[in-house]
């Protein structure tokens, strides 16, 4: 094939690319828009869930009860095609009681895998700490390997499989510290807060509406939206780990994670602050992230501000402090506010 005729199909292909990224995007911020009129107040809640979707990987939100934690998961599994569990920790609860387990069939002679609530699409584990390690154990090889080993075998999980645990304030009573392990499997920790008195005000509304039944605009997309496939969803992931990073930004969101090992470097006064840092997991997470937060902002390129907004809730969770650190009253958000001012910009 002549040089002509070569840059003419590599345009082609380019003009294909940019016109199917453009319709990935539309169906994923109608989506967006969809779910954000139903919950109200919580925009980053329902951006993080979109980033997690995105990004191919699970998300932890910590806050009060009441705060539509719940609300937002199944909002989304009613815009997606595929199965939603949502599952209640308990103490009681068991392993067997997530992955499922082997049942005798006597006319058969054998034993057959029953799939536990962890074989679905989207998955809510709600109030994960309050069910003790060995419990929480049982999701760290579904979160991190996407598959299930009960006895001899491994049984796969669905390829697209996200699972949004809910976390109580760890003083509150009857909770138990997730591993740290574990932790690590969660790309974010996103934290919440109260809603103000005008949302508050229009989620009186909204309830009120829903109870009685009636049909508001807030409640759908303009037109109406029909359900997200999957392959939607593994195209648009695509398109995420295509988008332009620049060498400066890459050379950026690695010194981000560094200092989380070595602050002392960028602040004497932060010495002897770091008991743990964060792993090259938080790295790979954080690239993962800002590409998929600047595709949602229709960039075809990730900037620093796309690192910078997402590092808290990707590191916060990844870091541990030592006992003099936490006694003068440190946490880990303010470690990487204090790193996010020292570290160059590019």
């Amino acid at each position: 094939m002549s040089d002509p005729e070569s840059c003419a199909v590599n345009l082609e292909t380019c003009q294909q690319r940019t016109i199917n990224r453009m319709s990935t995007q539309t169906v994923l911020k109608e989506l967006e828009q969809s779910i954000r009129c139903k919950i109200l107040g919580q925009e980053i809640l329902v951006n993080r869930l979109l980033i997690a979707l995105l990004a191919d990987g699970h998300l932890l939100v910590e806050g009060a009860p009441g705060l539509a934690k719940t609300r937002a998961i199944k909002t989304l599994a009613a815009h997606l095609e595929g199965g939603f569990q949502r599952i209640q920790f308990t103490p009681d609860l068991l392993p067997a009681d997530l992955t499922g387990t082997e049942i005798f069939r006597p006319q058969e002679g054998s034993f057959q895998f029953q799939p536990g609530p962890l074989f679905h699409n989207l998955i809510l584990a709600d109030e994960i700490n309050r069910a003790p390690a060995k419990v929480q154990s049982a999701l760290l090889e579904a979160m991190g390997e996407r598959q299930i080993t009960v006895g001899p075998k491994s049984h796969p999980l669905p390829t697209l499989f996200l699972v949004m645990a809910t976390q109580n304030p760890i003083e509150h009573e009857g909770t138990h510290p997730l591993p740290e392990a574990q932790l690590d499997r969660f790309l974010m920790l996103v934290r919440l807060g109260y809603p103000g008195a005008e949302t508050e005000q229009e989620i009186l509304r909204l309830v009120r509406a829903e109870a009685r039944q009636e049909k508001q605009e807030i409640q759908e997309a303009p037109g109406g939206m029909q359900p997200v496939s999957a392959a939607t969803i593994l195209a648009a992931r695509r398109e995420v780990l295509d988008l332009h990073m620049a060498e400066a930004v890459e050379r950026y969101l690695v010194q981000l994670v560094l200092a989380t090992r070595h602050p002392e470097r960028y602040d004497p006064a932060l010495s002897g602050w770091i008991h743990y840092g964060a792993s090259p997991r938080a790295t790979i997470a954080l690239d993962r992230c800002a590409r998929a937060h600047a595709w949602l902002e229709g960039r075809a390129f990730v900037i620093p501000e796309d690192v910078r907004t997402l590092a808290p809730e990707i590191l916060r969770h990844r870091i541990g402090l030592t006992f003099e650190a936490e006694a003068r009253g440190a946490t880990p958000d303010a470690l990487i506010e204090r790193l996010l001012e020292r570290v160059p910009v590019p």
